[in-house]
């Protein structure tokens, strides 16, 4: 009888999924900025070497329709680290130095849910939703915060900026600005030694790293040893700087017995800064970029790995999101998700290998600007709305890190299958109108909750952001 009750404790505990008999996993999630879909190894990368995101790509699984909700950045690291549209919770475009508003304090975040599980949890690198002390990463759940409070242009130095535009780059621990970011070649290697020095101190319990990288956002700047180590440029040199950065992470996880307890995470916050030209990414083909909601600016590179939890090799073409990762991260971890309503769902079946799973969502929807509900996916399709977007055209690309200037364009009602059209050549509304009038039912479900700007909706279900009162 004994044996008996023992063999069934043992199958249960085996069945148990992820968290099974062990503590909860370790999570690193590495986010670039402004990386073109096609500016690594696993997606198409030219004349640039990635040999660590190869092997973490060959180790784990690939996302190939993976979305930010936008293609901006303080939008899309909001919706990253509270699985919500940013723009439900007041956040659009990407915040200023000293701006008045920033991520709101009653808006339970990724690091905080995951305090509850006793996670230590980090940040090294951009932060960018907020940068008044009641908004900084510690004061929504990261212990350590080390890097930049927002965008590495942001600064009096950058070609770009008008005399007097922004104040001096600092450079941050904690709450505390230790001094003026002098040389920003050493940003990769400083977050990369913290985040190992991290894993280290805390490898004997679970921990969130998050590595939001200031670079390859313009403008850009690479460590001695990466000088010209690429076939492309400063650009190529900066993106093998960060692979070598991701092959620090991984081997520090390995070399301390955590690999088989470890999700890792590698994407990106939004496509490429286009008009920087041979300073920005590559698309690999998809329309548009960073600032728009054509796939080049809203789908990006994804790739997670756990061995033993996710299988090698595989590749996923099934719609996801950020807003995804953190209802997925609990589960996993067993932390309870926020009471407020949040938009992300569990895509670990997808992650896992299911082969029956399908992204769980009947539509993700790209807002841009001030609540502009410019696209949706649902399936294999997208229906852009009518809208003002920025295009570039056919003007010859930028060189040396100066920017030309966008061109305004207008889109329609379109229809694309991104399955069979993924660059968005040919609209195909006029062919398929029970597909438009499906998705536009879709959409009037997101207009009642968030709004739209283009049709004039206020939403029921949006909320306030941190906001600075008085001085």
């Amino acid at each position: 009888m004994l044996r008996r009750v023992i063999l069934i404790v043992t199958l249960a505990l085996l069945g148990a999924g992820p968290m099974s008999a062990q503590r909860p996993p370790n999570v690193v999630i590495i986010f670039i900025d402004d990386m073109g879909y096609a500016d690594i190894g696993p997606f198409g990368a030219i004349n640039v070497a990635t040999p660590n995101l190869d092997r973490m790509a060959k180790e784990g699984t690939r996302l190939t329709d993976f979305y930010v909700a936008q293609a901006v950045c303080s939008a899309s690291r909001t919706a990253l680290l509270t699985g919500t549209y940013p723009n439900r919770l007041g956040i659009h475009g990407a915040l200023g130095p000293g701006s008045r508003i920033g991520l709101n304090p009653d808006e339970l975040t990724l690091p905080e849910m995951l305090r509850t599980k006793g996670y230590a949890t980090a940040i090294f690198g951009k932060w960018h939703i907020g940068d008044r002390p009641q908004f900084l990463p510690t004061h929504h759940g990261f212990d350590e915060f080390y890097g930049l409070p927002y965008s590495n242009d942001m600064w009096p130095n950058h070609p770009e900026a008008a005399p007097g535009t922004y104040p001096p780059l600092p450079l941050m621990e904690g709450d505390s600005v230790i001094g003026l970011m002098p040389d920003q070649s050493l940003l990769t290697a400083a977050y990369t030694a913290r985040a190992v020095d991290f894993i280290e101190r805390n490898a004997a319990r679970p921990f969130l790293l998050y590595l939001p990288h200031t670079m390859v956002h313009v403008p850009l700047f690479v460590g001695e040893r990466f000088k010209g180590s690429s076939a492309s440029g400063l650009y190529g040199d900066v993106v093998q700087e960060v692979d070598w950065s991701v092959g620090e992470v991984l081997g520090a996880i390995a070399r301390l017995g955590l690999d088989e307890n470890t999700l890792v995470i590698f994407t990106s916050d939004n496509g490429p800064w286009l008009s920087y030209g041979d300073h920005a990414g590559a698309t690999g083909g998809l329309r548009e970029g960073k600032g728009t909601a054509w796939e080049g600016g809203v789908r990006v590179p994804f790739i997670a790995r756990w061995p033993g939890k996710i299988a090698a090799g595989q590749t996923i073409a099934e719609p996801a999101m950020t807003i995804d990762l953190l209802p997925t991260i609990a589960k996993l971890s067993g932390a309870t998700p926020p009471t407020r309503p949040i938009d992300g769902l569990d895509i670990w079946p997808l992650l896992a290998g299911d082969a029956l799973a399908k992204s769980p969502h009947d539509a993700l929807y790209f807002y841009y600007n001030t609540n502009e509900l410019q696209a949706m996916r649902s399936g294999e399709w997208k229906l852009v709305f009518p809208h003002t977007y920025r295009t570039l055209g056919d003007q010859p690309r930028a060189t040396g890190g100066i920017p030309v200037k966008y061109h305004s364009a207008r889109a329609g009602l379109e229809l694309y299958n991104l399955v069979r059209d993924r660059g968005e050549t040919t609209d195909v509304a006029a062919q398929f109108p029970d597909v438009v009038k499906r998705l536009t039912g879709l959409a009037e479900r997101a207009r009642a909750e968030m709004g739209d700007a283009l049709t004039g909706r206020i939403g029921t279900g949006t909320r306030e952001p941190g906001r600075v009162t008085g001085n």
